[in-house]
């Protein structure tokens, strides 16, 4: 191994040795050699060497030496050989108004002279640069024309170079078909020439074609193509992007263990190389892996971690996946609102995709007929050749009387330009004005409204308080002053008011009942209401509160279970008692002899989730919306035709949103109902 090492440093220690010795023995005769077209030719090489090994300053500066030689020597074929390397180096400098410039200038130079190779090559490069801005009608025409000479003389690189800029071109504007014939015309010249670099980007690139037309056997061939002729050690990035993606085609085909050979090997490789691109990839496709598996929890990690990445280096196609996964896997974990607040975001960021323009790609541009077409003129030559003295029919313009009118006709129009322009801006001005006036008049009608849809929901809500006082309340106080009244005048005996006072108690308790909610539904509304948080055991709630009803759920013979665990929240006590009394209490309002209610709670997401579950009559789905708004006036007799407030929820949701909670239902009608709390486990940092 260590031979082998060595022969290759001595092997690349001689390629630069010999290089080297190539740009001082050109350096030399150049210098020794007359100036004539022989020391241009002679500069023209040793400007292609330093283009070779990057040395683009030096390349420039004799560029530009030899240019003024070719000029003086009016050597057109050296002055188009020497435009071209310039515009190639302002190409590798990404400044590309002086490359085209300069790329134009060597073809008209090359059109001058016939010369149709030149004309070709530049027009390659043109179709290169212009496909990349995204000028695809221009790019089309010069790479079509350059392929049309290419294939006549058989110049195999450069005709490969032309079918990979239409490849990349046709697939850029979504014409997958015209890229997959163009990349397969790639790939055959480059196996005439051997070209390895370009052999392996060819077949990734099929594969990947392959996979957007659905035809996924044939991605896998070629993918498996490409991986067999990669070098682990030069071509370490592809295969960190190939493994990934070939993975999650076997993954097409429920081939779980070659998906998951090769995603875990991706993984691997893509976090040793630390690109980002590939180990998101592959975290998300080992997710779609774990979540067909039913491995949830290890699937919820994996796409946790992905999405992460994806917000990070703004990955949108990936990042459109992951919402779709998270879909799928909180649908399976049940977290229905989760599974919807991941759709939302799914279909946002697929809307915005869908209205990202589209370029269109013509499809019926012919190449550019430049060697017919073409009559050598002025815009032909170097900026130093138009430099010419100017002849006697030149020279009209020079005439003052020419000068004066049109320096008078100059100011006429300068004047009205700016008349044009103040008047202008006092138009915008008064509209501007006028708009700040809407704006504001649109304000303070927003403000009336908002004020009397308030005011109409107090008024609802103190038409259903005094409903309350006076029918709900009025009957059982009402009920209970009776039977005392009855007692009191002898009118009924001592064993028949002991049969009263199970009915008794129950008016009582609905009266307690009521005060209790109407009491806490008052105090919700006051704006003095603050919380007072503090870090305690929900387990310790729950017990204190089944115990209050557990007289209630014997006499309807409910099943109580209690699936609750050692777990602390961050809230005020007080009120989350009166949240989950009022819950346990519903549940019990609706349940039939038999059913079950369920306590439970759980840690997501650093939070504690609270759920009740009952097994009752459920709720219909009208009614759903009604169930938290005080002014919707929503009340029902449970199945023992218990009354309540219609309250109970209003105050529910109104103390959980005072200490930085959730609350929400999901419910089936004669099926049951489960009412999640979500609170917050620690303080708040806002």
């Amino acid at each position: 191994m260590k031979q082998l090492l060595t022969l290759a440093v001595c092997l690349i220690s001689l390629s630069l040795f010999s290089q080297n010795e190539k740009i001082d023995e050109l350096t030399v005769q150049i210098a020794y050699q007359k100036p004539d077209s022989t020391k241009v030719d002679l500069s023209l090489m040793l400007i292609n060497e330093l283009y070779a090994i990057e040395n683009y300053n030096k390349a420039l500066l004799f560029v530009n030496e030899t240019s003024k030689l070719a000029k003086d020597l009016n050597y057109i074929k050296g002055l188009a050989e020497s435009s071209y390397f310039r515009a190639l180096i302002f190409t590798k400098r990404n400044d590309y108004f002086n490359a085209i410039d300069n790329y134009t200038k060597s073809r008209n130079l090359y059109l001058q002279i016939s010369d149709t190779l030149g004309v070709a090559k530049v027009s390659n490069r043109i179709g290169l640069i212009e496909i990349e801005r995204g000028n695809y009608t221009v790019g089309l025409q010069n790479s079509l024309s350059a392929i049309a000479i290419f294939e006549e003389q058989s110049l195999n690189e450069d005709l490969s170079a032309a079918y990979n800029n239409l490849a990349e071109a046709y697939f850029k504007t979504n014409q997958i078909d015209k890229a997959l014939e163009f990349n397969f015309k790639a790939l055959d010249v480059q196996k005439k020439i051997t070209d390895k670099e370009g052999i392996k980007n060819s077949t990734k690139n099929i594969a990947e074609l392959y996979s957007i037309l659905k035809e996924h056997r044939k991605a896998i061939e070629y993918y498996e193509k490409a991986l067999d002729i990669l070098n682990p050690k030069t071509d370490q990035d592809l295969r960190g992007e190939i493994l990934p993606k070939l993975g999650s085609e076997y993954l097409r085909f429920r081939d779980y263990d070659k998906a998951s050979k090769y995603l875990v090997e991706g993984l691997k490789y893509n976090r040793k190389q630390d690109n980002k691109e590939g180990v998101l990839r592959a975290l998300n496709a080992i997710g779609n892996l774990n979540l067909q598996k039913k491995k949830v929890k290890l699937a919820a990690k994996q796409l946790n971690e992905a999405y992460e990445i994806a917000k990070n280096i703004n990955n949108k196609t990936e990042l459109l996946e992951n919402y779709k996964l998270h879909i799928a896997l909180d649908s399976t974990r049940g977290y229905f609102e989760n599974a919807f607040f991941w759709q939302n975001k799914f279909h946002d960021l697929k809307d915005s995709l869908a209205l990202m323009d589209q370029p269109v790609f013509p499809t019926d541009v012919d190449p550019l007929k430049l060697i017919e077409n073409h009559t050598p003129t002025q815009e032909d030559l170097p900026e130093l050749e138009k430099e010419l003295p100017m002849t006697s029919t030149s020279i009209w313009y020079n005439s003052p009387w020419i000068l004066y009118g049109s320096i008078a006709a100059f100011t006429l129009l300068l004047s009205l330009l700016i008349f044009s322009l103040l008047k202008t801006k006092t138009h915008k001005e008064a509209l501007d004005r006028q708009k700040h006036l809407l704006a504001e008049e649109k304000i303070r009608t927003d403000a009336i409204l908002e004020q009397t849809h308030h005011l109409e929901e107090v008024n609802q809500v103190k038409d259903k308080l005094f409903s309350i006082v006076s029918h709900d309340l009025k009957d059982s106080i009402s009920s209970i002053k009776a039977f005392l009244d009855l007692l009191k005048e002898d009118s009924i005996s001592k064993d028949e008011f002991y049969e009263l006072i199970p009915e008794l108690s129950e008016n009582a308790n609905n009266a307690n009942s009521l005060l209790f909610n109407l009491l806490n539904w008052s105090k919700s509304q006051m704006q003095n209401l603050e919380p007072k948080p503090e870090l305690f055991n929900i387990q310790d709630v729950f017990q204190t509160k089944m115990a209050l009803v557990e007289q209630k759920v014997e006499d309807k013979r409910i099943v109580l279970i209690d699936e609750s665990q050692r777990d602390f929240v961050y809230a005020d006590r007080s009120m989350v008692e009166i949240v989950i009394q009022n819950l346990i209490t519903n549940a019990v309002k609706f349940s039939r002899t038999g059913d079950v209610i369920t306590l439970s709670n759980i840690d997501v997401n650093g939070k504690s989730l609270i759920c009740i579950e009952d097994t009752g009559v459920g709720i219909a789905k009208d009614n759903i919306d009604k169930l938290f708004a005080a002014h919707k006036n929503f009340t029902t007799t449970g199945t023992k035709n218990e009354k309540g407030t219609g309250l109970g929820l209003t105050i529910a949701k109104d103390l959980v949103e005072l200490n930085n909670g959730r609350i929400w239902v999901e419910s089936t009608q004669n099926v049951g109902s489960k009412f999640f709390v979500e609170l917050p486990k620690v303080e708040s940092k806002a």
